[in-house]
């Protein structure tokens, strides 16, 4: 499994999912974008999920405190994936239930999906 921020530019923050997440590779994550957070202000969130596997059972996956501390930071989610992750992935993610937009595509949509999180 690998699950890291491969680039932040223009207030866009890329992470790329591959594999089984495990819930240990999610705080690392969520740690490092509370940094970003910390230096930017709002951001913006693009997932990748390549060849994804689905989520670890291990670890506390009810754990929402990152969401309580950074969804004010947060201005919208583009999830990109296969269609078969996507009504998981969305509810992973808390759509509908967060105060920004977060979309799903699939792979062949990258660029839409970007420019996507660039409107306003």
């Amino acid at each position: 499994m690998s699950a890291e921020i491969i680039s932040q530019f223009d207030g866009i923050v890329t992470v790329k999912i591959t594999g089984k997440l495990t819930h240990a590779e999610l705080t690392a994550l969520q740690q490092e974008a509370f940094g970003i957070i910390g230096r930017e202000g709002g951001i913006r969130v693009l997932i990748i999920y390549e060849d994804f596997q689905g989520w670890a059972k291990e670890g506390d996956w009810d754990d929402v405190s990152f969401q309580t501390k950074s969804d004010p930071y947060i201005n919208k989610m583009a999830l990109v994936g296969d269609k078969q992750w996507e009504e998981l992935a969305l509810m992973f993610t808390g759509q509908g239930f967060r105060e920004f937009a977060i979309e799903y595509f699939e792979p062949d949509e990258l660029d839409k999906a970007q420019a996507w999180l660039k409107e306003y």
